[in-house]
């Protein structure tokens, strides 16, 4: 204890070394556990993007590419699939449900969803859990819209607010359908996924905007948003569109999977892809692996450069001291006493590094999760630090003890005369 408190001096003494130092292993710190952190909780969104679907069937294009593009909102699918087709699969043997999805129009940004009522019901996330409404209700009528939590959160909206849907996606939307105004009816619940930025319309409404029923059109707007759910049929908010982007199948037992997938992958009608989302998310994720590798090695890299630069300012100093540690050898201390100093110092640093990276870790955590949530759909968990991270630190600590002995063996030979003499 005697030692620690005199490296805590001693430290004190060059606090400006020292507290650039400490700085710099902070920094280091903070940029490993959050880049570790926002991987671990990436892969942990991606994979609670979409559960409980047992098959998505597009275009045939690409595994992972059909995947962004219906679930994750991210590319467009090149092609459709035909609504005869959709129906024909959606009735074969051991199909308990599915859900139409049709893309391609947008509001501000955000993706607007036309489906039917039954991806409230079917559709699951996370632990398959269910989607259910912050607010409200599902679409009951045409020109009925159901918001993210994202979507009603960022753009301020609520229950019976005006919003016009536009043609095309993301920001490059090429027409506003100002004839057409959408009420919002319900809002749903955070599901840290794209549905949350994500507005959902009946599967009818999409034709509708884009010119489809004018009688629809009329008969819609003349309803009244009070009337009975009764008085409405759901054939009325599917219509019978032309093509949809995707759908998704669930089915009453996994043995029909493989077959109804083999089935559609050899559909001669025409050319369709069944991809199970699982698979494809692990392939995605193995893709990903090697820019995971990249910025861990990048994070190691700089806490390995922070610990060389204790090293240096340690050994410069160490040249300083020289005179300070023979004093402390002519009263009595060991070269042990010396080396176990030097070694407490280095120590010392480390350890405030990494309690003030883990300080600056949190803060970082805490101002950057609703970014990382709205930007990117990565759901961060600030939560305590975990057996890995854990881990970590400790890794780093043993590194800057082991980057201490250096300047603490080269303390421990120097002798009493070289300290006390006088060079010119």
């Amino acid at each position: 204890m005697l030692l620690l408190k005199l490296a805590a001096k001693s430290l004190f003494n060059r606090k400006a070394s020292a507290l650039l130092t400490l700085f710099t292993i902070a920094i280091s710190v903070m940029l490993l556990m959050s880049i570790e952190r926002v991987r671990i909780d990436a892969k942990s969104s991606f994979s609670n993007t979409i559960s409980g679907t047992d098959l998505i069937v597009g275009a045939r294009t690409g595994d992972i590419q059909l995947l962004l593009s219906s679930v994750f909102r991210i590319g467009h699918a090149n092609n459709g699939v035909s609504w005869q087709s959709y129906q024909y699969i959606a009735k074969q043997r051991g199909v308990s449900w599915s859900i139409p999805l049709s893309l391609g129009d947008s509001h501000k940004g955000l993706a607007v969803l036309g489906t039917n009522k039954d991806y409230f019901t079917h559709y699951r996330f996370g632990k398959k859990q269910p989607l259910s409404f912050a607010n409200g209700h599902e679409f009951n009528h045409l020109f009925d819209v159901v918001l993210g939590a994202d979507v009603a959160k960022s753009l301020g909206y609520q229950l019976g607010d005006k919003v016009v849907i536009a043609h095309g996606m993301g920001n490059t939307s090429f027409h506003n359908h100002d004839d057409n105004p959408f009420t919002v009816v319900g809002i749903l619940q955070a599901t840290g996924t794209p549905v949350d930025k994500t507005l959902h319309i009946p599967l009818a409404a999409i034709d509708e905007i884009h010119g489809g029923h004018s009688h629809q059109h009329e008969k819609a707007h003349d309803h009244d948003h009070d009337h009975d759910h009764d008085q409405h049929d759901d054939v009325d908010l599917i219509g019978t569109p032309k093509q949809i982007t995707a759908f998704l199948l669930g089915f009453d037992s996994p043995l029909y999977t493989l077959q109804v997938r083999r089935n559609i992958n050899q559909y001669k009608e025409e050319a369709l892809l069944a991809i199970m989302p699982g698979v494809t998310l692990r392939e995605l994720w193995e893709m990903l692996s090697i820019v995971e590798k990249i910025l861990l090695l990048f994070s190691i890299v700089v806490v390995i450069i922070s610990l060389l630069g204790m090293l240096t300012s340690l050994l410069s100093n160490l040249n300083q001291r020289r005179r300070e540690l023979a004093i402390l050898r002519s009263v009595g201390a060991r070269p042990w006493h010396i080396f176990t100093l030097i070694s407490a110092e280095s120590l010392l640093i480390t350890g405030l590094g990494c309690l003030v990276g883990v300080a600056l870790f949190y803060a970082l955590m805490l101002f950057g999760a609703g970014y990382l949530q709205s930007h990117a759909g990565i759901s961060l968990n600030i939560a305590l630090l975990s057996a890995y991270e854990l881990m970590l630190l400790a890794a780093i600590m043993f590194a800057g003890f082991i980057v201490g002995l250096i300047p603490a063996t080269r303390a421990y030979f120097y002798s009493l005369a070289d300290g006390m003499s006088i060079k010119i």
